[in-house]
């Protein structure tokens, strides 16, 4: 399942392999660079499975709900780390109102909530508003130094 990613250069949709979602890539229609995602996710369980599956990299999950205000002082934070990241980890964000069987999946009770995967196991998972220096060292810990 493929994530569409719009190109900045022309406009045109994108289909991305999630395994891809890291890499530079260029645009179907313009041939334009693509960069590596640096933006926050929103997913559904369907993307969230298939993204954490596959990719090679550490996945930050911000569950979170749009009644939260917490959740809505944190979200330029996940967008930060999502940028300073780019290429390196990937960030999603999983709305627990429409997606209550993923919060269920992690036993998320309070939000905003934060969740490390690696390879595809829970690595970190913290309750509470954190800034992106936090996130982003989850991020780095996450990889074992035998793989940096």
């Amino acid at each position: 399942m493929p994530i569409i990613r719009v190109c900045k250069q022309c406009g045109k949709n994108n289909r991305i392999p999630t395994k891809h979602l890291t890499d530079t890539g260029r645009c179907g229609a313009c041939k334009s660079a693509l960069p590596p995602v640096d933006e926050p996710l929103p997913v559904a369980r369907e993307e969230f499975d298939e993204i954490v599956q596959n990719a090679r990299v550490p996945v930050l999950v911000d569950f979170w709900a749009d009644w939260c205000d917490p959740c809505h002082m944190a979200a330029p934070e996940v967008a930060k780390t999502a940028a300073n990241m780019a290429g390196r980890a990937v960030v999603l964000k999983v709305d627990t109102e429409q997606n209550p069987d993923l919060a269920a999946r992690y036993n998320v009770r309070g939000v905003p909530n934060f969740l490390v995967l690696y390879e595809g196991r829970p690595v970190t998972q913290q309750a509470g508003v954190v800034d992106h220096k936090q996130m982003e060292q989850w991020l780095e810990s996450a990889i074992p130094a035998a793989k940096v």
